[in-house]
């Protein structure tokens, strides 16, 4: 185990990102591990599927913006105040301008980008992350976002670590690079300390536990329907 990785090989996001990682393995691998991602890597993705994708990626950075700003309702204290705002601020000022950016160079102006009409699977994916944080605490909103951050992480160290093709070079260089992979740990110390002040110190033998588990597999379901969507270009 490198001091980057956890003990289940996965990156060293955290205690809860593992364990909730670990008790989706089939689902986690199946959304990680894409056909779509795999195209990313060696640059077989069409590019009518990777400018689909982005399109839609764009409508679900404003809804997943929302829901980070959500959280800052949700927060304890002012450390997860902080947290969720600097987050919002990463997703508003640099993510969503990489968007608008890759888009313009494929000739997709920003008005033809805010008309993109929103698939039915981006809309169940964001409505489920902001219900789980209406209707729930910031565990909830937490357990719902984390695949999303985490797994382009991961997804994005793993693609750069394997010499991938130019094509798409630019998106996995976003998330692999260091500024993502430091949000990444980020998050994942703000998951553990917000678990720990809600739940103790030994998190899975309290009830919750499980359900929060299920968050993040439903989640993770989610992003593997998103890709399966990205695949289908209209």
């Amino acid at each position: 185990m490198t001091a980057n990785a956890d003990q289940n090989g996965g990156p060293a996001y955290g205690r809860a990102f593992a364990d909730w990682r670990g008790a989706c393995t089939d689902d986690w691998r199946a959304y990680t591990r894409h056909g779509f991602v795999q195209g990313l890597g060696d640059g077989s993705l069409p590019r009518a599927a990777f400018i689909h994708y982005l399109r839609q990626d764009y409508v679900f950075l404003h809804h997943f913006a929302r829901a980070w700003a959500l959280g800052i309702v949700k927060s304890a204290d002012i450390h997860e105040m902080q947290a969720c705002t600097a987050t919002v601020n990463a997703l508003v000022q640099d993510e969503i301008r990489l968007h608008v950016e890759v888009c313009a160079k494929a000739g997709i102006g920003l008005d033809e980008l805010e008309a993109t009409a929103e698939a039915p699977a981006n809309m169940a994916y964001t409505r489920y992350v902001l219900e789980s944080g209406y209707s729930g605490d910031f565990l909830d909103l937490m357990a719902a976002l984390a695949p999303c951050v985490l797994g382009y992480g991961e997804i994005g160290a793993r693609l750069a670590a394997g010499d991938p093709a130019p094509d798409y070079a630019e998106w996995i260089g976003t998330y692999a690079s260091a500024e993502y992979q430091g949000l990444c740990h980020d998050v994942g110390a703000l998951i553990d300390r917000a678990v720990k002040i809600r739940l103790g110190d030994e998190p899975a033998a309290t009830p919750r536990w499980q359900a929060l588990q299920h968050r993040f597999k439903t989640a993770t379901r989610l992003e593997v329907a998103f890709w399966d969507m990205g695949l289908r270009p209209e």
